[in-house]
């Protein structure tokens, strides 16, 4: 009977709801497999493009990563998906469909164990242990390209970069581009700094148009009368970089002056006309033949440079203004008092050139060189948008590819190979965890099959031939892929279809991470506070922070 006394305890707020135990897990998975379903369709080069309208406008896009940011996705477990895709682009800048793919692939091989009553730290445990495993075989795997020529070493490059683009929507183009990207990333060097590379875009004229200049390139800035009086190209000029404005500037509104005399309101005038003279003398003694601005440079000073035959340019955007500095090896300044030779830059060759309807300030042969800049050209704005975002996909191989410099095969042969490496280690362990592993090594066959599928081959012969191949006990097979022209296999190092090893160590890493803690999930509790928050701002009319209580119930 006391039992029946005791009052219900009550432990969170009403209205909270607390989903747990197996079927909040399933549902999280559930939920995770549908945003790999999203992107499936994008993988590899006969991939699809998503045309994504939101009130920023549209986008067509087949990167895994803008794909994923721009779904505007609110499920919690389900944006850990998001958040792989985001780290795989910042870290490695390419096989971010490939990392969402193989969680949604882990998570599907996972339910029907998780449905039979398998503890979830089961599967964790083995999906870690094969997760060691598939790396250490990849490093293994993997062929180095360091101690190579300067020659060769490009050119293995330009393959790595040429498989990135394969798949984007300049994929028909992408030797063109591949070498454009190795230059580039060539003439920055070892600098880690990837904002060096500028890319400018400029509608019309077609993809063959866009060209790669070896230092800094930037759209004409606003300019006033006197402007097309100065010269418009130099050799071995001198360039003085500015942070100031070189204009006549009038006092500000609330300044006051009391004067006893009228005669004296003349000499105040004079006053800011000898300023901004004394300004522009010392510019013109410095020796500059060009000067570029952050800011505005007026009417009077564009004249000023005109009649003494020297170029200028003012309201010059910050990161272009940081890369002439960085390439022509000049120093911003603050002020025009004391401008030595030291703080000047210098380039072989100015000039400005027509591209398209824009004119374009082209700074070339510049003494650091540590700047390059691509000018794309193509159709409609949105291509641009999307070649751009290939290209800084490309750019990020490259960089990773001349630091870790080893290569794997790609096509799906990697996956193939390792899937059958753990297939094979499965068998010497006993227990569960066989099972596990084995389910493991069937979701990384996700690759292959998608490809072929977006292709429209027969995924599951073209997979049969593949683990037959992989499966010579020769190991001549290990490099072999899906061959995406004839739908058959072929050997993908041979067919120059490589990746760089950190790309899939990265994936396989992040995606299992995030099958586990999807996996290590049971319960879920909504806040009803934040739930509602929304809702009550669109119910109360505006009514908050206007110091109106809830209005009271009319009856």
């Amino acid at each position: 009977m006391s039992s029946m006394m005791q009052p219900q305890i009550i432990l969170l707020k009403e209205g909270t709801d607390t989903s747990q135990g197996k079927p909040q897990l399933i549902s999280n998975m559930n939920a995770c497999m549908a945003v790999a379903d999203v992107v499936r369709t994008t993988l590899g080069p006969r991939g699809m493009d998503k045309l994504i309208h939101d009130d920023k406008g549209t986008t067509i896009s087949n990167d895994g990563a803008t794909i994923m940011k721009l779904l505007d996705i609110i499920h919690p477990a389900a944006k850990i998906l998001v958040d792989i895709a985001k780290s795989q682009d910042s870290e490695v800048g390419d096989g971010t469909t490939s990392v969402v793919l193989f969680a949604g692939e882990f998570l599907k091989e996972a339910k029907p164990f998780i449905e039979d009553g398998v503890h979830p730290q089961n599967l964790i445990r083995s999906y870690r242990t094969a997760s060691n495993l598939a790396i250490a075989k990849i490093k293994d795997l993997a062929v180095s390209i360091e101690g190579k020529s300067m020659e060769e070493k490009k050119s293995l490059l330009a393959k790595c970069a040429a498989t990135t683009l394969s798949s984007k929507l300049i994929g028909g183009e992408k030797e063109f581009f591949a070498t454009m990207v190795v230059d580039a990333v060539i003439a920055i060097g070892n600098g880690d700094r990837l904002n060096m590379i500028g890319i400018k875009k400029v509608p019309g004229g077609t993809m063959r148009d866009s060209f790669l200049v070896n230092g800094v390139a930037f759209k004409k800035t606003f300019s006033y009368a006197g402007f097309e009086q100065q010269p418009k190209k130099f050799v071995n000029p001198k360039i003085l970089l500015l942070n100031i404005e070189l204009e006549l500037k009038s006092e500000k509104e609330n300044a006051e002056i009391r004067l006893s005399d009228p005669l004296q309101y003349q000499s105040i005038v004079d006053a800011e006309w000898n300023i901004i003279y004394d300004k522009l003398d010392k510019c013109v003694e410095s020796g500059a033949k060009i000067v570029l601005s952050r800011l505005a440079i007026g009417d009077l000073a564009t004249q000023y440079f005109a009649d003494r035959d020297i170029f200028c340019a003012g309201r010059v955007t910050e990161e272009d203004l940081l890369r002439v500095a960085a390439a022509t090896g000049g120093t911003l300044q603050t002020t025009v008092n004391n401008v030595i030779d030291e703080v000047l830059g210098t380039c072989d060759l100015f000039e400005e050139r027509q591209v398209g309807n824009e004119r374009f300030n082209i700074f070339s042969g510049c003494p650091s060189g540590q700047t390059a800049t691509i000018v794309l050209r193509g159709g409609a704005d949105q291509f641009i948008e999307e070649a751009e975002r290939s290209l800084h996909d490309a750019i990020m191989i490259v960089r990773r590819a001349m630091r870790n410099s080893t290569v794997v095969a790609g096509g799906g042969a990697i996956d193939m190979e390792i899937s059958r490496y753990l297939r094979q280690h499965a068998r010497t362990i006993a227990g569960k965890s066989q099972l596990f592993i084995n389910a493991y090594a069937k979701a990384l066959e996700v690759i292959p099959r998608q490809l072929c599928d977006n292709a429209g081959f027969d995924a599951t012969d073209v997979l049969n031939k593949l683990r037959q191949k992989h499966a010579l006990a020769s190991g001549e097979g290990a490099s072999y892929g899906v061959d995406i022209n004839t739908g058959g296999i072929s050997d993908s190092f041979a067919n120059f279809v490589w990746e760089p090893a950190v790309v899939k160590i990265n994936a396989i890493n992040a995606a299992t991470e995030a099958a586990c803690l999807v996996l290590s999930v049971d319960e879920t509790v909504k806040n009803p506070k934040s739930e509602s928050a929304q809702g009550d701002a669109g119910a109360m009319g505006g009514g908050r922070g206007r110091g109106r209580g809830r209005g009271m119930r009319r009856r």
